[in-house]
């Protein structure tokens, strides 16, 4: 009872003109994020992050913003995967299979409507299990102490590679590097300048912001700079015929089972550290395919091949906030993304979250579930105007990205200082990308790092320099366990999972041309 009264509360805050017009804005630009190929949720939010400084809005309403924009840019992915055969990001790839030969067919106005309408299953399923997990996760949250954090912080760096993760020495490399930056400042112990070189804009550390914007939006256009005119403009893509806009009740009962099944898949997916929507899509798609496939039809056009994937993946959207809101400890990019966001709000995500800032967390909250209602209104009926922005060309969007970027940072900061460090994480994403190194370890090890430093030394200076506290008690064991697991396990089966995606997409793009 105390958790729905909490969450009644929590759409006493959501529920007010300013926070119903910012979901309905986030939800709409989150949509366009993720229909466009290449940018996907995690760039979307990163782009929109100095809009949400620079219109000077409290922490509620920014959040309620960036997750509006996290949970559009789910939904807005399936468009390009279903129309164009280009997933919007990696979650939507196995939309692919199904969605785009139901275009072929000239049912692109059902697939893109059941898509819709599975987002919504699985993402509102996925808020409720937030609503009921992330207090219970607290409780276990407060048996931690600073050995336990330590831990905790570990096993995030260890698994945000993720299962599907080719190459753990790159997702390895990244954190390193990640922990590194977090370096730079004063040591909050000594007071001793570390790594800043003289620079006086340097002793107060990296700014996370800064950091983000310039690995994950700057770099984006800085890889349309190097590849313009060589990838395939959306706009000289086929013309398909969209059809009918609303799928039939046939079809939903047909798929209700699908979809429910895949949102548990997704749900306990995007809970995992590290697992994320990618792998929930997959093993929805793949589950459901050996579940219910009898007769062959899976890669032909069988709405089920729709409805599961995307289900699953939106449902790992919602779960990926459990760790983050509870523990503090993202679950996916995006969640890291969001985190940087909350740590410069002076918000700190954890166990203390629900009770030192109800209004922030619970109206976040009852935010959600009003999206994922914006959402499902808005994608059926306005399905033709998000098609149409499949044919902006990148030499439009791209100084639109550069100049949000630019003035929204200087907007926050007001220091020239920071647009070159933007600048030079911009050079350094795009390089890391060419690489094929993931970027979320290093803002992770960016976010993190001071306060697992933090939580290190307060642990051994309790123990008096004892190092073994670190591994002394049952529940350090568990996690130092379960990070080590979630280490080695993508050696063995990431590379597997990966060409397994790939594989079944490219044999589907094969049948279809």
């Amino acid at each position: 009872m105390d958790t729905l009264a909490s969450l009644a509360d929590g759409f006493a805050v959501a529920l007010t003109f300013q926070n119903i017009a910012l979901a309905l804005m986030g939800c709409f630009l989150g949509t366009i994020m993720g229909a466009l190929p290449g940018l996907g949720p995690s760039n979307g939010v990163a782009i929109l992050i100095p809009l949400a400084f620079t219109l000077g809005l409290g922490a509620t309403p920014s959040l309620i913003l960036l997750t509006s924009v996290y949970y559009g840019a789910m939904y807005g992915g399936r468009i390009s995967s279903i129309l164009l055969n280009i997933p919007g990001d990696e979650p939507a790839m196995m939309t692919c299979l199904d969605g785009h030969p139901m275009a072929r067919q000239g049912r692109a106005g059902e697939a893109l409507a059941l898509s819709g309408v599975a987002s919504f299953v699985g993402a509102f399923f996925a808020t409720w299990g937030l609503v009921l997990l992330a207090p219970q996760l607290v409780k276990v949250a407060l048996l931690f102490g600073p050995a336990e954090y330590f831990a905790l912080f570990a096993l995030a760096f260890m698994t945000l590679g993720g299962v599907s993760s080719t190459n753990q020495a790159k997702s390895a490399f990244a954190a390193a590097l990640g922990l590194g930056l977090a370096m730079v400042g004063v040591d909050t112990q000594t007071g001793v300048p570390r790594f800043t070189f003289g620079e006086v804009h340097l002793y107060d550390g990296i700014d996370f912001l800064v950091a983000i914007v310039g690995l994950f939006a700057l770099s984006e256009v800085f890889i349309f700079l190097e590849h313009r005119g060589t990838d395939k403009d959306a706009s000289t893509a086929p013309k398909l015929d969209i059809g009918r806009i609303t799928p039939s009740w046939k079809m939903l009962k047909s798929c209700t089972p699908t979809m429910m099944r895949t949102t548990v898949l997704g749900f306990i997916a995007g809970v995992l550290p590290g697992a994320g929507a990618s792998l929930g899509s997959f093993i929805s798609y793949s589950m459901e395919k050996k579940l219910v496939d009898r007769k062959g039809t899976f890669g032909t056009g069988d709405p089920r091949g729709v409805a599961a994937p995307e289900a699953g993946n939106n449902a790992a959207a919602g779960g990926a906030l459990v760790p983050m809101l509870a523990l503090g400890v993202p679950g996916s990019g995006t969640t890291a993304v969001l985190l940087a966001v909350l740590l410069s709000l002076n918000i700190t995500p954890g166990p203390l979250l629900f009770t030192q800032n109800p209004d922030v967390v619970w109206g976040l909250i009852a935010a959600l579930f009003i999206g994922n209602v914006m959402l499902l209104a808005m994608n059926i009926p306005m399905v033709g105007l998000f098609v149409r922005v499949l044919m902006v060309p990148p030499r439009i969007l791209m100084p639109v990205v550069a100049m949000v970027s630019f003035v929204g940072i200087y907007g926050i900061s007001g220091s020239s200082f920071d647009l070159m460090v933007m600048i030079a994480f911009g050079v350094a994403g795009w390089v890391l990308r060419k690489l094929d190194v993931p970027l979320v370890p290093v803002i992770l090890g960016t976010l993190l790092g001071n306060a697992m430093e933090v939580n290190m030394r307060r642990a051994v200076t309790i123990a008096d320099g004892d190092y073994s506290v670190l591994v002394g008690s049952w529940l350090t064991l568990a996690l130092w366990a379960v990070a080590i697991v979630g280490f080695v396990l993508p050696i063995f089966v990431g590379g597997v999972v990966k060409a397994r995606m790939r594989g079944a997409a490219e044999r589907e793009a094969s049948i279809t041309d």
